[in-house]
C-alpha cells in the first residue's frame, strides 16, 4: 500500500471516528437523561411506598372493616406494585442498553482514531504530530483515551457525554481549518525528541482536558445541590455529589502535572539541542510555564491551605485556560521558535 492509499485510509478513518464519537455522545446524553427519569421514578415510588405503609396503619387502625375493605386494597396494591416494578426493570433495562452502546462506539472510535495517526504516520514515515492537525487530533485521542481509563477506574461514565463533545469539537476544527496534507517536517522537529517531548505533552493535554470537564461539572453540580437546598431542582440530578467531583478533578489533575513537568523539562533539553540554549523566553515558553505555574500553585493549595471547592475550581480552570491559550493563542496571535502553525 502506496503512501497516497495510507492517507486516504487515514482521512476515511478520521470520518469514521467523528460519525463513531457523534453517536457516542448522543448515546452517552440519553443515558444520562434515562438515568435522570429512572431517579425520579424511584423518588415517587418511594413516596407511594410511604404514603401506603401509612394508609395500611390507618386501616388496621379501622377494627372490624379493615379486611373488608383490606382484601380489596392489598390486591390493587400488589397489582400496582408489580405495573411499578415491570416499568422500573424496563427503564433500567433501556438505560443499560444507552450505557452499553455508549461504551461501545467510545471503544470503536477510539480504535478507528488510533488508525487515524498510525496510518498517517506509516504514510508520512515519522510521527505524527508535527503540524497543528496532527497535534490537535492526538490531543483529542488522549482526552477519549483519559476518558475511557477514569470510567474504568473510577465508574466515571457520566463524563462521557463532555468529553465526547469537546472530542468532536476537537476534531471538526481539525478538519474543518486545520487540515494539512503528509509532508516533511520542518528541520527544527526532525528529532527524537518529538517522540519524547511532544507526546507528554499530548498526554498531559488530554488528561488535563478531563480534569477541565469534572471541574465545570463540579460548578456546576455545586450550583444544582444549592438550589436544591433552597428548594430548587436542576438538571444535573443524576450526576455524583459535588464533592465527588471536586475529587475526580484532583485526581486527574495529579496525574497530569508530573507529565506536564516532564514535557516542559525535555522541551527545554531539546532546545538546547537544536538552537544551542535550554530556555529562551519563546511565547510557546513562557506560556508552558505559566501553565505550569497555575496548576503547582492549585495542587499546592489543596495539598497545604486546604483549598477545596469553588476556589480550588476557580484556580483550576485557570490553568486549563493558559493551558488552551498556550495550545491555540500562541501558536496564532504569536511569532516564534515554535510557531508551526
Amino acid at each position: 500500500m502506496g503512501a497516497t492509499d495510507l492517507a486516504n485510509l487515514s482521512d476515511k478513518l478520521m470520518l469514521t471516528t467523528v460519525v463513531l464519537y457523534i453517536v457516542a455522545m448522543v448515546s452517552y446524553a440519553a443515558d444520562l437523561g434515562f438515568g435522570r427519569r429512572r431517579a425520579a421514578a424511584e423518588a415517587a415510588e418511594a413516596a407511594d411506598a410511604g404514603t401506603e405503609a401509612k394508609a395500611k396503619v390507618l386501616v388496621g387502625a379501622g377494627g372490624a372493616d379493615a379486611p373488608a375493605g383490606g382484601s380489596a386494597s392489598g390486591t390493587g396494591t400488589v397489582k400496582a406494585d408489580a405495573d411499578a416494578d415491570a416499568g422500573g426493570e424496563e427503564e433500567a433495562a433501556r438505560r443499560v442498553e444507552w450505557a452499553r452502546l455508549a461504551v461501545l462506539l467510545s471503544v470503536l472510535g477510539w480504535a478507528a482514531h488510533v488508525g487515524t495517526l498510525v496510518t498517517r504516520a506509516w504514510a508520512a514515515e515519522r510521527w505524527p504530530w508535527a503540524n497543528m492537525y496532527e497535534f490537535l487530533t492526538a490531543i483529542a485521542l488522549a482526552a477519549v483515551t483519559a476518558f475511557l481509563f477514569v470510567m474504568w477506574r473510577y465508574k466515571a461514565r457520566f463524563l462521557g457525554a463532555f468529553v465526547m463533545l469537546a472530542a468532536v469539537v476537537a476534531l471538526g476544527v481539525a478538519n474543518i481549518w486545520l487540515y494539512d496534507g503528509i509532508g516533511p517536517v520542518v528541520p527544527a522537529l526532525n528529532s527524537y525528541w518529538i517522540a519524547i517531548h511532544v507526546s507528554a505533552a499530548i498526554v498531559a493535554t488530554g488528561a488535563f482536558t478531563v480534569g477541565g470537564a469534572s471541574t465545570i461539572l463540579y460548578l456546576l453540580k455545586a450550583r444544582q445541590e444549592a438550589r436544591a437546598a433552597a428548594g430548587g431542582a436542576g438538571f444535573l440530578s443524576h450526576l455524583p455529589g459535588a464533592d465527588a467531583l471536586d475529587r475526580l478533578s484532583l485526581r486527574v489533575t495529579m496525574f497530569a502535572f508530573p507529565i506536564w513537568t516532564a514535557a516542559i523539562i525535555m522541551g527545554a533539553i531539546w532546545a538546547d539541542e537544536a538552537w544551542g540554549r535550554y530556555w529562551g523566553w519563546d511565547p510557546k515558553e513562557i506560556w508552558s510555564f505559566i501553565t505550569w505555574i497555575v496548576y503547582a500553585a492549585y495542587l499546592h493549595a489543596r495539598a497545604t491551605a486546604g483549598w477545596k471547592g469553588r476556589k480550588a475550581a476557580i484556580l483550576s480552570l485557570v490553568g486549563f485556560a493558559a493551558l488552551m491559550f498556550n495550545f491555540f493563542g500562541v501558536n496564532y496571535m504569536f511569532s516564534g521558535l515554535h510557531s508551526y502553525a
